[in-house]
């Protein structure tokens, strides 16, 4: 009897790991920056990212990888085999973490002009949807959260209504003039 109980845990055992790695998904996180090239020969992207980090991704080809990726921000990314603006700033949805990262899809956002900044939370009015920072040069700057902003979060990216924020964070912001008021397209805890 515990013969026959010894093996069915040892059969289980060898069993369970391929089934939590077959369930597993890769949580797609974002950061901001300047697209310098693209190569679809090599199904590579060159991104300047804003953090100072590796800025190779390669395209995201496979379809058995699951993705924990916002509906929301997914919808308004093009996927990075489709991306073709060089020059632009974007966000970049990727995961991984070593030397050449795998970029999912990315964001145009636009013209511009573009406001970076980065600072100490002062204020989050998370019901008013203002997130004020204190910069470098002690001045104080408010920035409008909506709900195409794009937060990068330790779940990922999420998008600006899911933002969570204590006073005293230093936090950068890559931001727009919409109606006159600074909004923020992107932000990032530091």
């Amino acid at each position: 009897m515990r013969r026959g109980c010894f093996k069915a845990c040892v059969l289980v055992g060898c069993f369970l790991p391929t089934t939590f790695a077959a369930t597993a998904q890769e949580v797609v996180h974002a950061l901001c920056g300047t697209v310098r090239s693209i190569s679809s020969t090599a199904k590579t992207i060159t991104v300047d990212t804003d953090d100072g980090s590796e800025g190779l991704f390669k395209y995201f080809t496979s379809s058995s990888v699951s993705l924990d990726f916002d509906k929301r921000i997914r919808a308004e990314a093009t996927t990075a085999d489709a991306f073709t603006k060089n020059g632009v700033r974007a966000i970049v949805y990727y995961f991984g973490d070593s030397d050449v990262r795998t970029a999912v899809a990315l964001q145009d956002l636009g013209t511009g002009p573009f406001e970076k900044s980065s600072g100490t939370v002062v204020r989050f009015h998370r019901n008013e949807h203002v997130l004020t920072l204190k910069n470098k040069s002690g001045g104080e700057e408010s920035f409008q959260i909506s709900p195409k902003t794009v937060v990068e979060s330790a779940l990922g990216a999420v998008e600006g209504y899911d933002l969570n924020l204590e006073d005293g964070e230093h936090v950068r912001v890559t931001a727009a003039s919409v109606n006159g008021g600074e909004t923020a397209l992107f932000i990032r805890a530091l």
